[in-house]
């Protein structure tokens, strides 16, 4: 009797575990939007959002994630990332966003002297099983963060992934780094991961970049997942600093 109450007792207790590791899991969908204002006009689309889209994105049950400028904004850019409970929500939202006359109204009178978009990019995403369950909206005072995408070499995502959940993103933070998002495209075969860091400033980001690559242990275990992959495991990486617009949840 005794050992059938134990193993009971255990197989409630994984129950529950699982359920509470159920509960952590992000499964939403989010979309991160590019958009590549006209010359002399993203101040006027940083107007439109800030007195219109996103209130009109929160009524069609977009969740604004947060908003963000280039430091070195040559291309007039603005970054933005939504989302959604999953794909068929966002199709919903986005249909009654578009046919809103107000929307409508608003897309109308601001581009009355000449369009304010000349091009615009956007990603599916899904949340890696190491991206943090809690993310501080707020963070310390005029924090930058830093857009990192980094393309895999052919069939090396998987331990790409591995070494990020096992040793880079400790050690990320154990040099000041603040952990965000973690994604990879929702579309088959792309071989990509995007994530966002947050650090006190583009300074210190670098600075601590610098620690980073210098740490024995990285060393070690780049090293040894390139053995493994055959090679690097990166065909290329980009970063880019930004700063959150006045409008942007996220800060």
């Amino acid at each position: 009797m005794k050992i059938i109450k134990k193993y009971f007792f255990l197989f409630v207790f994984s129950l529950f575990c699982l359920s509470f590791s159920t509960s952590k899991t992000d499964t939403r969908l989010y979309e991160m939007r590019v958009y590549y204002a006209e010359q002399g006009k993203l101040e006027d689309l940083l107007a439109r959002f800030r007195n219109h889209t996103t209130k009109l994105f929160k009524k069609h049950s977009m969740k604004n994630e947060g908003y963000w400028l280039p430091i070195d904004n040559k291309d007039n850019k603005l970054v933005y990332v939504l989302s959604y409970k999953n794909e068929e929500e966002r199709e919903k939202s986005w249909k009654a966003f578009i046919e809103d006359p107000n929307w409508k109204e608003v897309a109308a009178a601001s581009e009355k002297n000449g369009k304010l978009i000349s091009k615009i990019d956007y990603f599916f995403l899904k949340t890696t099983d190491f991206s943090p369950s809690k993310i501080k909206k707020k963070g310390v005072a005029n924090r930058v963060f830093e857009l990192r995408t980094y393309k895999a070499t052919p069939n090396n995502l998987e331990n790409l992934l591995t070494r990020f959940r096992g040793f880079t993103v400790k050690t990320f933070a154990k040099y000041g780094m603040t952990n965000l998002w973690y994604w990879t495209p929702t579309v088959a075969n792309n071989d990509m991961l995007i994530y966002f860091l947050s650090h006190p400033s583009k300074e210190a980001g670098l600075a601590a970049f610098d620690k980073f690559r210098q740490d024995p242990e990285w060393i070690a275990t780049r090293k040894a997942s390139e053995e493994k992959g055959g090679g690097s495991l990166t065909v290329s990486v980009v970063s880019e600093y930004m700063t959150p617009t006045d409008f942007s949840p996220m800060k």
